[in-house]
């Protein structure tokens, strides 16, 4: 029955199969995989950071608390992009310097959270923005473990 039911439809109806759509969703869901590598390398190198899938994406921590989340193109969105929380007004000021950037995500925006759009980002650009996202996240006791970079790096 399932064969003659498959036999019903066009192959471009079939689920798995090859139309532009899921070539380009293939696409962005491969970039987004380096790009999760960037996030995770820098994310698990701050103290007492630890990591799990949260609501289908990685997700980074310090203790219980939540200071770092991957969006891989989640429902579909475009974004391939970590959400972070930011200062009071941060998120706003990054928004219209570069929108291009930087975006208000959907739920946690309204929290003061950003998204930054990760390919659009350098590693050291990307790693000041997760330093300081642990930061607000992390309890006071924990920032003495941040290991402080040599005045000639932060040039």
């Amino acid at each position: 029955m399932r064969a003659l039911y498959a036999n019903q439809f066009p192959l471009a109806d079939r689920k798995g199969a090859t139309t532009p759509e899921r070539i380009e969703k293939d696409e962005i869901m491969n970039e987004g995989a380096k790009q999760i590598e960037r996030v995770r390398r820098i994310c698990l190198s701050l103290p007492e950071t630890w990591e799990k899938i949260s609501h289908g994406e990685p997700t980074w921590f310090v203790g219980k608390k939540v200071f770092a989340m991957f969006s891989n193109n989640h429902h579909h969105d475009g974004h391939i992009a970590v959400t972070i929380p930011a200062a009071i007004g941060v998120q706003e000021a990054l928004i219209k310097k570069s929108p291009k950037k930087f975006y208000r995500p959907p739920y946690v925006g309204v929290r003061g959270w950003v998204g930054v759009e990760v390919d659009r980002v350098t590693d050291k650009e990307l790693t000041v923005h997760l330093r300081e996202a642990w930061k607000l996240i992390a309890p006071p006791k924990l920032h003495q473990l941040l290991a402080v970079e040599p005045a000639a790096k932060r040039k």
